[in-house]
């Protein structure tokens, strides 16, 4: 069954523009709530969001759309993604909701969900909820109507649970760590955490106001993070997306590290402490210098599709603990069911404190392939995997690049795009062919 609505990670869209209106976020959590029923007589959702102005909207017509469907409402506020998760099962609840768009600006906006463990749902629970928003209503009559209710000291059990995930006997005292929560989930969360293990916090990206998320900060505007790093001559630097799901870090010579480096280090640590690590996810995107290096440890690396719930299909298939993307979402199962940007930090801060190294230091083995991404708008009714051309001489740079390099060239998901993505351990090799093959695929 093809998905209208639901997207890579819930449904998401400008506001104001379908289907993320109020009147379709009513009857999405109507239909939402008549699924739920079918195996709960009386479900509880909790119901979390960033700081979009919008989000004010979206969680009143949440909440009146699982009410009429006989479901109760726990409002927890603004709470970052993985906070949602985490609460959801603590709470016992049947499912947890997120007002949010991640990385998004602010005039987007979105709704994704969580299962009573915490966890991504599956596609077949989002069919059954595509089915039910195709079934006319059936409205709870007054004696069946849900209720709703705000979650008392929201960020206070969030920040403990995230404090849980550091080790014990570890302390980030005498560090200075500059948080950036893009304006969003986090703001009020992110600087507590780090403060109340030791550091001394600088912050940035800490005041919302419902239009400023993600807005020149962030992991996904890692300059500002950069910049402050270098200003307070902190030892490292903690950028979330609006979210707070994803996760980029600077050290203290400014140097930014994304998700794939993260990702490695994690294992290292693991590794240290001779804990097993059969295999790590990554995607089609991780770069190869990441898999050459986890091989070189003995550890298997499988790639996932671009998405974190498809590293965490794979995680589940294997048996795994670690996975991740190269734009920060990184997993650590034995830590949470979940991304979690401020529990990754801590993953990674543990590990280089247990070591007494920097994260310069923790990674001076790997160095990243140079990866040119480009991207190739198409043409109405365009069929890339038809060109012959392009074919050729896809085949053609994989034999010359050899083990040296790698292709990857897929359509967007959202988008009429083409991605062509080389990587090659000489630059040069990678920006040439990159724009040969989109020169190739513009030509159809």
């Amino acid at each position: 069954m093809a998905r209208r609505y639901f997207g890579t990670d819930g449904i998401r869209g400008t506001v104001g523009v379908a289907p993320i209106t109020p009147d379709f976020v009513l009857k999405l959590a109507h239909a939402v709530g008549r699924v739920l029923r079918r195996t709960e007589e009386r479900p509880t959702v909790l119901i979390g969001k960033d700081t979009r102005v919008s989000g004010y909207m979206l969680e009143s017509a949440l909440e009146s759309g699982f009410n009429s469907a006989g479901v109760d409402v726990v409002l927890l506020g603004p709470l970052p993604t993985p906070g949602v998760a985490y609460l959801t099962r603590a709470q016992r609840a049947s499912l947890g909701v997120v007002i949010s768009a991640s990385h998004n600006a602010f005039a987007d906006n979105g709704i994704k969900f969580f299962s009573a463990r915490g966890t991504k749902l599956p596609d077949s629970w989002e069919e059954q909820v595509e089915t039910a928003l195709d079934e006319p209503p059936v409205w709870a009559d007054s004696h069946s109507l849900g209720k709703a209710r705000r979650l008392e000291d929201v960020a206070g059990r969030y920040i403990e649970f995230c404090k849980s995930t550091f080790a014990h006997d570890l302390t980030l005292r005498g560090l200075r760590i500059v948080v950036d929560a893009a304006h969003g989930a986090a703001y009020h969360i992110a600087p507590k955490v780090f403060h109340e293990l030791g550091a001394e916090v600088i912050s940035i990206g800490c005041s919302p106001d419902g239009f400023n998320i993600n807005r020149d900060v962030g992991a996904t505007h890692p300059d500002a993070l950069v910049r402050a790093v270098r200003a307070n001559h902190a030892h490292y630097g903690v950028a979330l997306d609006g979210d707070a799901d994803r996760l980029q870090m600077v050290d203290e010579h400014g140097r930014l590290y994304n998700g794939d480096e993260l990702l490695y280090l994690m294992t290292l640590d693991r590794l240290a402490r001779e804990q097993p690590v059969p295999g790590v996810v990554g995607t089609q995107m991780t770069n190869m210098a990441v898999e050459l290096a986890l091989r070189r440890r003995g550890v298997e690396f499988v790639r996932a599709k671009v998405g974190d719930r498809y590293v965490l299909e794979e995680l589940a298939r294997h048996g795994w603990q670690l996975g991740g993307e190269g734009s920060g979402h990184l997993l650590a199962l034995d830590k949470h069911t979940t991304g979690d940007g401020l529990v990754s930090a801590l993953q990674v801060l543990q590990a280089c404190v247990r070591a007494g190294k920097s994260l310069s230091q923790m990674l001076s083995d790997v160095k990243l392939y140079p990866q040119v991404l480009l991207n190739v708008r198409l043409q109405p009714g365009q069929d890339w995997k038809t060109n012959t051309r392009l074919a050729d001489a896809t085949r053609d740079a994989e034999q010359t690049l050899g083990d040296n390099g790698r292709i990857l060239i897929r359509a967007s998901g959202t988008e009429p795009l083409l991605r062509v993505m080389v990587e090659a351990e000489n630059a040069d090799h990678a920006n040439h062919y990159a724009q040969l093959l989109a020169d190739m695929a513009r030509a159809g």
